[in-house]
Formats: structure tokens, C-alpha cells, sequence
């Protein structure tokens, strides 16, 4: 089968551009920003969408700072820490620091919010990111202790990736709803403006801390919307009504690049694109995909290559295991091969019982469409034929979270932490929302492989895991993305391969 891309045909001569407009946003010191994907609720403890991780990284700091080139961990909201044994990680808290309301940051602070984040009924989005953690306790008015239920690794990693500090007097006095709707952080930039999955605003916090490595802001207000449909974000580019969107479909950027105001950029991050395949059940009883032989068909029907070269392009990679190569735990000689032979795929539905092939629903929340669309056609050349459910990102979570979706076209980024245990738990393990695969021999392993700071215990573990999540098809991992900016032109503005834009970092030339 050969893809066909579907690409929206940019017709710049056609367009009428507005010079005076956008001279005024950059005299007004306004970036304007374009996301597909709505974020219904901006703390990021509540949603589990990149979308929001990146807003959260400019009005929030954490207790540490992970350099976006080195991945070196540096001191943030904490000055110093140690480990002072294998499950007690101490903290000492930077003085002086205030909250975007005027209060002073404190270690009250800082034990409210990781004893929020790490407690089964606060219901977080992504539980996994906190379930290493036992409890916080203050050790002094600027120190704070960190209790593990288990050696963690990568502990500083998600102290600085996925744990913003709340301020504790504010959040308590307006309870987590009133939170969502006007936050409050101690980062770079406040929220000025929240109107709930329409439009964030913010401005550069004047009181921001100093010697920050996040550094104050050079452009003073961010204006983030939210518009449904890339093919909007791509026109209001060209018609200089906003300043920066991303994920456009790679064939346009050869088209941007010609426009003289505009540019267009490539850097692959550590998200993955991937096909979840209900094999407990879950979506409805007599289910095909529950049958291994129906998982590997479909994993032989998938021409992942293909999609990586021609789609998403850029130097895109298909992952041998379920996660991103570089993660420590991700052992690709584990993994079974399964490579792309359609004549093969049906021979193992005949032998399911399915000569003929079946009908089931493809839930896809990933744009571009043709990337869903490809898998859709390839499933299709084999006989099954995959109805296409394509919903935003939100809505298809909460679909899917709820086991309504045989198969889930989606997209996991780690958060940008190093290690499996910032996936393999979240796709497989024990009380996962998004598990299609329950099984209690490979929840077992990554347990285990979650539950020491012995690298050769927790490799030998993991690697244990791929091996059984490949052989049972569980879950197929499509492609790394290649992330492809757009930006004005005079927007002197950075990628990093960690797919964290930094805002507070850009500036106007």
C-alpha cells in the first residue's frame, strides 16, 4: 500500500497579510501562540496533555531545573539537596521567592504540594509521575524532606519536570476549582487571563526571583489560543495573525520557508506515536482484538517505516520497544520484531477466525489526520476495517480512559524524563488508566523494575517487560516524532529536544 499525503496547499500569494498588525504586536511586546489541543484545566496536576506541561513551564517553577541541552540537573526553587539514604531525599528551599499573589514561598508550601500530588484521592492525572513518593515533611521553614516507598532513580528528574509548587494558603483558601480558574505560581510569567480551553494570557512576573536559570522574560505578555484545526493555525501564520504554532504537517514547511516572513523548523523530541490495542476487552465482550494472533496481524499490517520516512519525516525513527530509545530500561534486543508483511498479517486473522477480517473503531486524537488516516489504510489492505473516531485531544482521553476505544491513535512523551518509569508504568502497569493489556506477569516486572536504584535489577526487569509486551502485541509504537515549528521570522525562539518550547527564553530580534 502506498501512502497518499494529505497536505492543506498553502496558497500564500492569495493571502492578504497585515503588516501594520503584526509591527503593533511586536511594539506591544506580545508573542501570540496557536495550540490545536485545548487544555481544559491549566494546573498541570490535572491534565496529562504536553500542551499543558508547556504553560505550566512558564508560570510554575520546580524544586529543580533540568538544563534543556545537558539534561544537568541545577538548583531551582531548591538550593542544594542530597540523598541522605536510598529512600529520603533532603531539600534545602531557596529564600525569597514569591508567589505570583505576593507570598512568600516556603517550605509549607512545597510539603502541601508534593503531599497533594502523591495522594491517591486528590486524583491526578498522570498518578505515576508521584506514586514513587510516601510523603514530604518540613525539616525547617526552608527545608523539606522527601520520603520514597521505593528507591527512584529518576527522582530529580520528575522534581523538575512534572512537580510545580502551589502556593498552600491560595489553593486552600480557593479549593482546586477556583485554582484551575485563576492560577497561581511562582515562575517566570503570571496568569493574567484564563478563559478555560479558549485563551491564556500571560505577562513577565516583575518579583521574579533572581539568578533563576530560567532567567526574567524578554517579551512581556503571552497570548496562547486555542484553535481546533491546524489548517487555522497554519492561515492565521500566513495572515501574520499569530506569531508561533507547531506540529504542521512537514510538507508545508518547504512552502513556509519561502515566505519571507516565516520560518519553519525541525527537531525530534522524545514523544512517541502509538497504537493501543485493547487486549483485555475493556471497549465491549467478543472483542477480536483480544485474540494475539488478531495483535500481531495488526502489527505486521503497519508499514511503521514508511509512516516515520514519508510522514512524519525529519529523521523520524521507529521504536523497536514501547519507548523512547535513549530511556534507560529500554532494551530494543528484548523486543520481537515484527516486520511489515501484510500477506502474513492475513494469514494470522484467518487463523484467528477472521478470514474475512472484522469492524472495530480507530479512536485518533493525533494531527496531522493523514498520520491516523495511513494507519487506517494499511489495517484496511488487510481486511480490517477500523472506522476513524477523530476527536480532540481531551475528549479522546477521557474516551479512552473509560475503555470505550478498541484502538487508541495516539502519542506519550515521557514528559521528557529519561527513564522508562515515566512510560512502561503508564501503558502496562498495575491501575493504569489508559491499560489495555492487564497482564499480572508484565505489571509484575515493571513493579519490580520500578522498585530499586540497583541499575542491573531494574535493566534485567524491564528488559523482561519489553520482551513480554512486544510478544503479546500489546501495544504498537508507530514512530518518534520530529516536532515542525512555524514562527515569524523576527522571533528569535529555540527548540530543544526534550519538545518543552521555552517562551521565557525567546525574545524579538
Amino acid at each position: 500500500m502506498k501512502i497518499t499525503r494529505r497536505s492543506a496547499l498553502l496558497a500564500v500569494p492569495a493571502l492578504a497579510v497585515a503588516p501594520q498588525a503584526a509591527r503593533a504586536q511586536k511594539a506591544a511586546d506580545t508573542l501570540r501562540i496557536q495550540f490545536i489541543d485545548a487544555v481544559p484545566n491549566v494546573d498541570m496536576y490535572f491534565n496529562s496533555q504536553r500542551t499543558g506541561l508547556i504553560l505550566a513551564h512558564q508560570a510554575w517553577d520546580m524544586l529543580v531545573h533540568r538544563d534543556p541541552a545537558t539534561f544537568e540537573i541545577k538548583p531551582s526553587l531548591a538550593t542544594d539537596w542530597k540523598f541522605s539514604d536510598d529512600k529520603t531525599l533532603d531539600l534545602n528551599i531557596r529564600k525569597g521567592v514569591k508567589f505570583h499573589d505576593g507570598s512568600a514561598l516556603t517550605a509549607d508550601d512545597v510539603v502541601y504540594t508534593i503531599n497533594m500530588a502523591s495522594d491517591p484521592a486528590a486524583k491526578v492525572a498522570t498518578p505515576s509521575n508521584y506514586a514513587w513518593i510516601d510523603k514530604a515533611e518540613k525539616t525547617g521553614d526552608f527545608s523539606v524532606s522527601i520520603k520514597m516507598k521505593r528507591p527512584t532513580p529518576a527522582a530529580l528528574e520528575y522534581l523538575a519536570m512534572v512537580t510545580p509548587i502551589h502556593p498552600k494558603a491560595y489553593r486552600e483558601k480557593v479549593g482546586p476549582e477556583g485554582f484551575s480558574a485563576k492560577p497561581v505560581g511562582a515562575g517566570p510569567y503570571k496568569i493574567v487571563k484564563n478563559d478555560q480551553g479558549k485563551e491564556v494570557v500571560f505577562e513577565r512576573f516583575d518579583d521574579y526571583w533572581e539568578g533563576s536559570p530560567k532567567g526574567k522574560p524578554a517579551i512581556k505578555r503571552l497570548q496562547v489560543l486555542f484553535v481546533p484545526e491546524l489548517t487555522t493555525t497554519v492561515t492565521n501564520l500566513l495572515g501574520k495573525q499569530t506569531d508561533w504554532i507547531w506540529n504542521i504537517n512537514p510538507d508545508q514547511m518547504a512552502q513556509i520557508n519561502k515566505v519571507p516572513y516565516l520560518q519553519a523548523v525541525q527537531q525530534e523530541s522524545m514523544r512517541i506515536g502509538y497504537l493501543s490495542i485493547d487486549a483485555a476487552g475493556r471497549s465491549g465482550a467478543g472483542n477480536p482484538l483480544t485474540k494475539l494472533k488478531v495483535r500481531q496481524a495488526i502489527w505486521h499490517a503497519v508499514n511503521r517505516q514508511e509512516i516515520a520516512d514519508r510522514l512524519v519525516q525529519g529523521g523520524s525513527r521507529v521504536p523497536p520497544a514501547p519507548c523512547f530509545p535513549s530511556q534507560f530500561g529500554c532494551d530494543a534486543a528484548a523486543a520481537v520484531k515484527y516486520d511489515y508483511d501484510p500477506a502474513k498479517a492475513k494469514a494470522l486473522l484467518a487463523e484467528a477466525g477472521y478470514p474475512d477480517g472484522f469492524e472495530t473503531e480507530l479512536v485518533n486524537i493525533v494531527q496531522p489526520t493523514s498520520w491516523g488516516a495511513a494507519i487506517q489504510n494499511y489495517l484496511a489492505a488487510v481486511g480490517i476495517k477500523a472506522k476513524m473516531n477523530q476527536l480532540q485531544v481531551a475528549p479522546g482521553i477521557q474516551k479512552t480512559q473509560k475503555g470505550e476505544s478498541p484502538l487508541y491513535f495516539s502519542s506519550w512523551g515521557s514528559y521528557s524524563i529519561n527513564d522508562v518509569s515515566a512510560i512502561m508504568p503508564v501503558m502496562f502497569g498495575a491501575g493504569a488508566l489508559d491499560n489495555y493489556s492487564k497482564d499480572p506477569e508484565l505489571e509484575k516486572l515493571i513493579a519490580e523494575g520500578g522498585a530499586t536504584s540497583d541499575k542491573a535489577v531494574r535493566a534485567k526487569a524491564y528488559s523482561a517487560a519489553v520482551k513480554i509486551a512486544t510478544e503479546q502485541a500489546y501495544w504498537l509504537p508507530i514512530n518518534t516524532y520530529v516536532n515542525a515549528y512555524a514562527f515569524a521570522k523576527d522571533l528569535d525562539f529555540k527548540t530543544y529536544p526534550d519538545e518543552l518550547p521555552r517562551f521565557y527564553f525567546a525574545k524579538w530580534k
